[in-house]
Protein backbone atom coordinates (compact mmCIF):
# COMPACT_ATOMS: atom_id res chain seq x y z
CA UNK A 1 0.00 0.00 0.00
CA UNK A 2 0.78 3.47 -0.53
CA UNK A 3 0.57 6.14 2.11
CA UNK A 4 -0.42 9.75 0.73
CA UNK A 5 1.08 11.92 3.69
CA UNK A 6 -2.47 14.46 4.48
CA UNK A 7 -0.28 17.28 6.25
CA UNK A 8 -2.81 20.73 6.07
CA UNK A 9 -1.78 20.99 2.31
CA UNK A 10 -3.31 21.40 -1.11
CA UNK A 11 -3.02 19.36 -3.93
CA UNK A 12 -3.22 16.20 -2.16
CA UNK A 13 -5.89 14.33 -4.29
CA UNK A 14 -3.90 14.96 -8.03
CA UNK A 15 -0.85 12.66 -6.29
CA UNK A 16 -3.78 10.16 -5.50
CA UNK A 17 -5.49 10.62 -8.63
CA UNK A 18 -1.78 9.57 -10.52
CA UNK A 19 -1.67 6.50 -8.56
CA UNK A 20 -4.91 5.62 -9.12
CA UNK A 21 -4.44 6.02 -13.00
CA UNK A 22 -1.16 3.86 -12.98
CA UNK A 23 -3.14 1.36 -11.40
CA UNK A 24 -1.45 1.06 -7.61
CA UNK A 25 -3.77 1.10 -4.71
CA UNK A 26 -3.00 4.44 -1.95
CA UNK A 27 -4.56 5.65 1.03
CA UNK A 28 -4.69 9.81 1.81
CA UNK A 29 -4.20 9.46 5.51
CA UNK A 30 -2.30 11.66 8.35
CA UNK A 31 -2.49 8.66 10.25
CA UNK A 32 1.20 7.18 12.02
CA UNK A 33 0.10 3.47 11.50
CA UNK A 34 -0.59 3.61 8.43
CA UNK A 35 2.34 5.88 7.09
CA UNK A 36 4.76 3.69 9.34
CA UNK A 37 3.62 0.13 7.54
CA UNK A 38 3.32 1.59 3.40
CA UNK A 39 5.26 -0.02 1.23
CA UNK A 40 6.08 3.20 -0.28
CA UNK A 41 5.05 7.22 1.18
CA UNK A 42 4.57 9.81 -1.12
CA UNK A 43 4.59 13.81 0.14
CA UNK A 44 2.64 16.07 -1.96
CA UNK A 45 1.36 18.91 -1.21
CA UNK A 46 1.06 22.95 -2.93
CA UNK A 47 1.10 25.71 0.06
CA UNK A 48 2.86 27.28 2.71
CA UNK A 49 6.70 26.24 4.42
CA UNK A 50 5.92 27.49 7.92
CA UNK A 51 2.23 26.53 8.38
CA UNK A 52 2.94 23.02 7.28
CA UNK A 53 6.05 22.23 8.93
CA UNK A 54 4.01 23.60 12.05
CA UNK A 55 0.92 20.93 11.62
CA UNK A 56 3.57 18.23 11.12
CA UNK A 57 5.13 19.19 14.11
CA UNK A 58 1.74 19.37 16.16
CA UNK A 59 1.21 16.14 15.11
CA UNK A 60 4.62 14.28 15.70
CA UNK A 61 4.43 13.49 11.25
CA UNK A 62 7.71 15.30 11.70
CA UNK A 63 9.61 12.85 13.73
CA UNK A 64 7.67 10.00 12.03
CA UNK A 65 8.41 10.69 8.28
CA UNK A 66 12.23 11.12 9.49
CA UNK A 67 12.57 7.58 10.86
CA UNK A 68 10.70 6.04 7.45
CA UNK A 69 13.10 3.11 6.11
CA UNK A 70 10.94 2.73 2.98
CA UNK A 71 11.01 4.66 -0.38
CA UNK A 72 9.23 8.38 0.22
CA UNK A 73 8.80 11.00 -2.42
CA UNK A 74 8.18 14.54 -1.64
CA UNK A 75 6.40 16.49 -4.48
CA UNK A 76 6.69 19.89 -4.74
CA UNK A 77 6.07 21.74 -0.95
CA UNK A 78 7.65 18.23 0.14
CA UNK A 79 10.95 18.56 -1.24
CA UNK A 80 11.15 21.80 0.15
CA UNK A 81 10.27 20.63 3.83
CA UNK A 82 12.87 17.78 3.28
CA UNK A 83 15.38 20.35 3.14
CA UNK A 84 17.21 22.28 6.50
CA UNK A 85 15.50 25.97 6.16
CA UNK A 86 12.80 27.65 3.85
CA UNK A 87 13.10 31.73 3.54
CA UNK A 88 9.46 31.55 3.40
CA UNK A 89 8.27 32.15 6.96
CA UNK A 90 11.61 31.78 8.08
CA UNK A 91 11.07 27.98 8.78
CA UNK A 92 13.15 24.97 10.14
CA UNK A 93 12.50 22.26 7.79
CA UNK A 94 13.03 18.40 8.33
CA UNK A 95 16.52 18.67 7.21
CA UNK A 96 16.78 15.65 4.88
CA UNK A 97 18.80 17.24 2.22
CA UNK A 98 21.64 19.72 3.16
CA UNK A 99 20.10 22.86 1.40
CA UNK A 100 18.07 25.53 1.64
CA UNK A 101 14.88 26.99 0.15
CA UNK A 102 14.95 30.26 -1.07
CA UNK A 103 12.70 32.46 -2.63
CA UNK A 104 13.37 33.11 -6.52
CA UNK A 105 14.94 36.65 -7.02
CA UNK A 106 12.68 39.07 -9.66
CA UNK A 107 14.89 39.11 -12.26
CA UNK A 108 11.78 36.92 -14.14
CA UNK A 109 8.70 35.97 -13.70
CA UNK A 110 7.87 34.61 -10.34
CA UNK A 111 6.46 31.72 -9.83
CA UNK A 112 8.24 29.58 -12.05
CA UNK A 113 4.91 28.47 -13.56
CA UNK A 114 4.39 25.85 -16.51
CA UNK A 115 6.99 23.27 -18.53
CA UNK A 116 10.67 23.00 -18.66
CA UNK A 117 13.10 20.68 -18.85
CA UNK A 118 16.62 19.22 -17.35
CA UNK A 119 20.31 20.71 -17.71
CA UNK A 120 20.98 17.49 -15.66
CA UNK A 121 19.58 14.04 -14.53
CA UNK A 122 20.97 10.85 -12.91
CA UNK A 123 19.35 8.00 -10.92
CA UNK A 124 16.52 5.41 -11.44
CA UNK A 125 14.12 8.02 -11.13
CA UNK A 126 14.54 9.39 -14.32
CA UNK A 127 14.81 6.11 -15.91
CA UNK A 128 13.76 5.73 -19.50
CA UNK A 129 13.89 9.87 -19.78
CA UNK A 130 15.99 12.49 -21.53
CA UNK A 131 17.05 15.42 -20.08
CA UNK A 132 15.12 16.93 -23.11
CA UNK A 133 11.54 15.67 -21.47
CA UNK A 134 9.02 18.58 -19.90
CA UNK A 135 7.94 18.43 -16.64
CA UNK A 136 5.59 20.64 -15.01
CA UNK A 137 6.10 22.82 -12.55
CA UNK A 138 4.61 25.97 -10.09
CA UNK A 139 6.34 27.63 -7.44
CA UNK A 140 8.24 30.51 -6.27
CA UNK A 141 10.63 29.14 -3.59
CA UNK A 142 13.73 26.59 -5.01
CA UNK A 143 16.45 24.20 -3.42
CA UNK A 144 19.63 25.50 -3.74
CA UNK A 145 21.93 22.92 -5.60
CA UNK A 146 23.79 20.32 -3.15
CA UNK A 147 25.12 16.88 -3.20
CA UNK A 148 21.83 15.60 -3.07
CA UNK A 149 20.84 16.92 -6.45
CA UNK A 150 19.95 14.63 -8.78
CA UNK A 151 18.32 16.56 -11.54
CA UNK A 152 19.03 20.16 -12.29
CA UNK A 153 16.43 22.42 -13.85
CA UNK A 154 17.30 26.47 -15.04
CA UNK A 155 15.04 29.40 -14.68
CA UNK A 156 16.65 32.46 -13.44
CA UNK A 157 18.66 30.15 -11.76
CA UNK A 158 19.88 26.52 -11.56
CA UNK A 159 17.86 24.68 -9.08
CA UNK A 160 17.35 21.44 -7.46
CA UNK A 161 14.99 19.72 -9.98
CA UNK A 162 15.19 16.67 -8.08
CA UNK A 163 16.96 15.71 -4.81
CA UNK A 164 17.96 12.32 -3.28
CA UNK A 165 19.25 10.40 0.37
CA UNK A 166 19.38 7.26 0.67
CA UNK A 167 15.44 5.97 0.71
CA UNK A 168 14.50 9.93 0.12
CA UNK A 169 13.71 11.53 -2.66
CA UNK A 170 12.06 14.84 -3.54
CA UNK A 171 11.08 16.47 -7.29
CA UNK A 172 10.09 19.91 -7.33
CA UNK A 173 8.24 19.86 -10.27
CA UNK A 174 4.66 18.06 -10.58
CA UNK A 175 4.73 14.66 -11.68
CA UNK A 176 1.08 14.11 -11.10
CA UNK A 177 0.24 17.24 -13.74
CA UNK A 178 3.47 16.32 -15.82
CA UNK A 179 1.87 13.12 -18.84
CA UNK A 180 3.53 10.88 -20.10
CA UNK A 181 7.09 12.19 -18.31
CA UNK A 182 5.42 12.53 -14.83
CA UNK A 183 3.79 9.11 -15.23
CA UNK A 184 7.33 7.86 -15.97
CA UNK A 185 8.59 9.18 -13.22
CA UNK A 186 6.37 8.26 -10.48
CA UNK A 187 6.70 4.64 -11.91
CA UNK A 188 10.07 4.25 -11.28
CA UNK A 189 9.76 5.56 -8.11
CA UNK A 190 6.74 3.05 -7.53
CA UNK A 191 8.92 -0.07 -8.95
CA UNK A 192 11.97 1.08 -6.12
Amino acid sequence: MIAVVKYNAGNIRSAGNALQRLGYDYVITGEKEDIIKADKVIIPGVGEAGSAMKHLRQTGLDKVLLSLKQPVLGICLGLQLMCRHSEESDTECLGIFDSDVRLFPHRGIVPHMGWNNFSFVNGELFRGLLITDNVYYVHSYYADLSPCTIAICNYILPFSAAMRKDNFFGVQFHPEKSSSAGERILKNFLEL
